[in-house]
């Protein structure tokens, strides 16, 4: 991990081995920032990559990738905003495309930057000048989302000004950045492409009908009676997607031109995707460089910046980028699709040396400003007065943002949570608000006691939280036997664990604290440990068969899948865990009772969670459209009309045909409610959900049925239940954990976005 003195960037982009032109950007990108890093340790700090994928199995990337998004999956954006939210990131770097991203004009992007709680520098790779509506309002929104806005055309700058009203000192200009290569005599490269002493024209680049590669072939044809060693060296790929949906027809339609115009000794197509080093060494060899393509409002090309910077005498048709890069005699410029204007201007350039070389030292000394290694530079520039800037940007959005919900919360005091846990992990009891030795430990109430820790830490950064989180982890894993999955569950005060039944709740709770941890880790080491058990734990998972061990699984899994999302595995048992409880479900289901069993107990709302949560992580609506019908029937039976909550007791329950038990009510069970509604929130996007978050809240502080603080301010504890007579007045460990993970939770939502859907 590096040096929390050092500024974190990440960037998101499509990233290498995918390939695709901005891949190799932010590849390019990233090794100039590194190498930045190296010359300016203190100032210019590490790099993670979230990469956008274009398929579901993403690619086989470097370690510097710490997250994926499949571009089609709307949810997955959402959950990089949490990620990004709670990871080390000082500033996020995007690289935008539309066609990196899902949705209509890319607008899923949109539910990632909406969620952002960073620092937003965005590099705009295209800007249109007549936008359609929807890509001109993808576009606003990402340049009101962002501190700064990176252009590399003075175009673009005003395009965004006039066309999207985005103010100037919000834009940045800074170049499309190149490798620095010498300038120097084509002749030594060009033995090794077999062109030796031919005059070598190049054009390279993913291949695709955009190009309009035909229209410099069609002019060589013209050219090579007066030249006739000259050769065209169209290098490059078919662009993938051009090849999913067509195959190779347009290049074998640019052969058969080939053909036809009788230009074999002439043309030469390299189909491959070309490695760094070889593509600067075509550069090097190429007399000419050519861009004919088609469509004005290109507003960027690598390919021209490469090509300018390496000093070659480029000619180009008029596309916005090329306009301004190849002014004042870096370049010529043709009209799109004129083969006599490209003929022309290829006969000129080859037959007129000290021009070509004129035109080429032009290019080459402009391009100096535009090499990776000044590129980074600006770049890191932009990223620290990004930081710099960041508190009133951001108070500008929440002004322009809908009003977030607020209440006054209390401080997230962890008194009680100390006097509870000694060096063996948290106390199942108390007798009033001291310690009940006597009833010794247990492995559920550590497990939630782990997930408090790390959420607290998560939220606060408290280092105060990492030997507590340290206590509970040790406890999971001194229960769970050597060689086994099962865990044991409870442990005497003198530390014996005592026999009984293993607990298929446990099993599943502790399966969600390992999750939890796996993604909320405060060290490394923890994260390790916790993957360790979580494998062990999960080998027996298809034993569990109740439906709130079942639930409680999932929660686990989903929190396993944010830190490794490619988990075949695990995901495929999500997905089973998620059929069998719907199964359960529509097993008991009727007009009047919406529910997984014949009887509603306790913990209820963790199952309509977990089927929220599953459906989130699927992309599956019908599960998420279950989950939210079964919650919004469980807060409905225990709603009074006033709208206070009045949870069904343990004594007794909620029997199907039966009466529903007023107490003892319990604080798990409202924890449970405000998890489960938060996952709502973030499934459903509606904020009424944050509302009925807040109604259950408020049981904890008096608006119950008997009108009584659950809370003890004074100890910081939390009373074990409501009770016929009023509170229970002990103060043991389920109970305060349950505050406090909802404490924790509320706190979260005074940020005025809805937090992360686990």
């Amino acid at each position: 991990m590096a040096d929390c003195d050092h500024p974190v960037i990440v960037v998101v982009s499509s990233y290498l081995p995918r390939k695709c032109g901005i891949a190799t950007f932010s590849y390019d990108l990233v090794t100039a920032l590194d190498e930045h890093v190296h010359d300016r340790p203190p100032e210019a700090g590490t790099i993670e990559i979230t990469a956008m994928n274009d398929s579901r199995d993403g690619y086989d990337y470097g370690p510097e990738v710490t997250h994926q998004i499949y571009q089609h999956s709307e949810h997955q954006y959402r959950e990089a905003a949490d990620i990004l939210n709670t990871s080390r990131a000082d500033v996020v770097c995007l690289q935008h495309e539309y066609g990196l991203h899902g949705g209509e004009e890319g607008e899923y992007l949109l539910q990632l930057l909406q969620r952002l709680h960073k620092p937003l520098v965005s590099t705009l790779h295209t800007v249109l000048n007549d936008p359609k509506p929807k890509q001109k309002e993808v576009l606003q929104a990402i340049c009101e989302r962002s501190s700064t806005v990176v252009v590399m055309a003075e175009r673009a700058r005003s395009i965004l000004r006039e066309v999207y009203g985005v103010p100037p000192d919000r834009v940045q200009l800074i170049h499309h950045g190149t490798p620095d290569l010498p300038f120097g005599d084509t002749e030594p490269f060009k033995e090794r492409f077999g062109v030796a002493g031919r005059p070598t024209v190049l054009t390279f680049g993913l291949l695709s009908p955009t190009k309009n590669i035909e229209v410099m072939i069609e002019a060589l044809a013209k050219v090579v009676p007066n030249h006739p060693e000259v050769v065209y060296v169209v290098l490059g790929a078919t662009h993938p997607a051009v090849k999913e949906l067509s195959g190779e027809s347009y290049r074998l339609s640019l052969e058969r031109l080939v053909v036809s115009l009788g230009l074999q000794h002439n043309v030469i197509f390299h189909n491959r995707y070309v490695s760094f080093a070889d593509l600067c060494e075509y550069l090097q060899a190429a007399d000419i460089y050519v861009t004919p393509y088609q469509g004005r409002d290109q507003i960027t090309s690598g390919t021209l910046a490469y090509a300018v910077a390496s000093g070659r005498a480029v000619i180009s048709t008029p596309y916005y980028y090329a306009e301004e890069l190849l002014a004042d005699g870096r370049g010529r410029l043709v009209d799109f699709g004129d083969v006599g204007g490209f003929a022309r201007c290829l006969d000129e350039l080859l037959s007129e040396r000290e021009a070509r070389d004129r035109m080429r030292r032009a290019a080459y000394d402009f391009g100096r400003q535009m090499t990776w290694k000044s590129v980074a530079r600006k770049y890191a520039q932009t990223f620290e007065e990004a930081r710099a800037t960041f508190i009133d940007r951001a108070r500008e959005l929440v002004r322009k943002r809908r009003p977030p919900m607020r209440l006054s919360l209390p401080e997230l005091r962890l008194d009680h949570l100390f006097t509870l846990t000694d060096d063996t992990g948290i106390l199942q009891h108390a007798r009033y608000a001291t310690p009940a030795r006597s009833h010794g430990y247990c492995t559920d109430d550590n497990a939630r006691a782990l997930i408090v820790a790390a959420m607290v830490w998560s939220l606060t950064k408290d280092e105060a939280m990492v030997p507590y989180t340290q206590t509970y982890l040790s406890f999971l894993e001194h229960a769970q036997p050597e060689g086994e999955g099962l865990f044991r569950n409870t442990m005497s005060y003198d530390r014996r664990w005592v026999n009984e039944e293993p607990s298929q709740d446990c099993q599943g709770r502790v399966l969600w604290a390992l999750g939890h941890l796996i993604s909320h880790a405060p060290l490394e080491s923890m994260r390790l440990l916790a993957t360790n058990l979580f494998h062990k734990a999960f080998a027996s998972i298809d034993l569990l068969r109740h439906p709130r061990s079942i639930a409680l699984s999932i929660l686990g899994l989903h929190y396993y899948l944010r830190e490794f999302s490619t988990d075949d595995e695990i995901r495929a048992t999500l997905r089973r865990l998620a059929n069998r409880l719907k199964k359960a479900f529509l097993d008991h289901q009727s007009d009047e009772w919406h529910w997984f069993e014949d009887i509603v107990k306790y913990g209820n709302a963790r199952m309509p969670q977990a089927l929220i949560i599953a459906g989130f992580n699927l992309d599956d609506k019908e599960l998420i459209h279950l989950g939210l019908q079964v919650l919004e029937w469980l807060l409905e039976i225990q709603t009074q009309q006033n709208g206070h909550l009045s949870l069904i007791g343990n004594h007794g329950w909620y029997p199907r045909g039966g009466e529903r038990a007023q107490f003892d009510q319990q604080p798990l069970e409202v924890a449970s409610l405000i998890g489960a509604c938060k996952a709502a929130c973030r499934a459903s996007d509606d904020a009424e959900w944050l509302t009925k978050m807040r109604h259950c809240f408020e049981w904890f502080l008096g608006r119950n049925d008997h009108g009584v603080s659950m809370i003890d301010f004074s100890t910081r504890g939390c009373y074990d239940g409501l009770q016929l007579n009023g509170a229970n007045a002990n103060q043991g460990a389920e109970s305060l954990l349950s505050w406090l993970l909802s404490l924790a939770i509320m706190h979260e939502l005074q940020t005025g976005e809805t937090p992360e859907i686990g």
